[in-house]
């Protein structure tokens, strides 16, 4: 996912370039590869390109309440400042960047999108992974996956203790 911007870098401020992204890459590091596709828009600046993105992706998860694996849409939306290390006239070293995490754009005036989708689609991954918002888990004695059916395990007694607060319910 890197795109030569040597031409953009050359133009007034303000101008823009679209660029449609389709690529495969391993984006939430668990060794797989998806396929990522949508619009980055790019934009010149005083010093930097200024990039946009609305992505889709679709990642295999595992289910935190059934350990089951599911298909889970991505929503990668980004807006993100590269910096240039080159001047684009001389060819000379720019002074580095104050911001350590900065993006850059290289020596080639390449600018590579793949470390921005990649920290963009790991923000867009749910904390608590659910196949369905009604997922009924495992049986916390055998284990059974709950979605698939009841377990033959026997119901347990309530603690005396707690028992009062069973009429509540009613």
């Amino acid at each position: 996912m890197q795109i030569n911007v040597s031409q953009l870098l050359q133009e007034p401020i303000g101008s823009t370039r679209e660029y449609e992204v389709d690529a495969a890459d391993e984006i939430i590091d668990d060794g797989k590869e998806y396929n990522v596709h949508g619009k980055c828009q790019l934009m010149r600046t005083q010093r930097n390109i200024l990039v946009k993105c609305a992505l889709d992706a679709e990642v295999e998860l595992t289910c935190s309440r059934c350990l089951s694996r599911f298909r889970h849409p991505l929503k990668i939306k980004f807006e993100e400042e590269y910096l240039p290390t080159v001047d684009i006239h001389s060819g000379a070293p720019l002074p580095a960047s104050e911001e350590t995490s900065a993006f850059t754009i290289d020596e080639r005036h390449t600018l590579d999108l793949t470390e921005a989708i990649r920290q963009y689609s790991l923000i867009a991954v749910p904390m608590k992974a659910l196949c369905d918002e009604d997922c009924a888990g495992l049986c916390q004695k055998c284990g059974q996956n709950l979605n698939e059916g009841k377990c033959d395990c026997p119901a347990e007694d309530i603690d005396p203790r707690w028992a009062k607060l069973t009429r509540l319910q009613e």
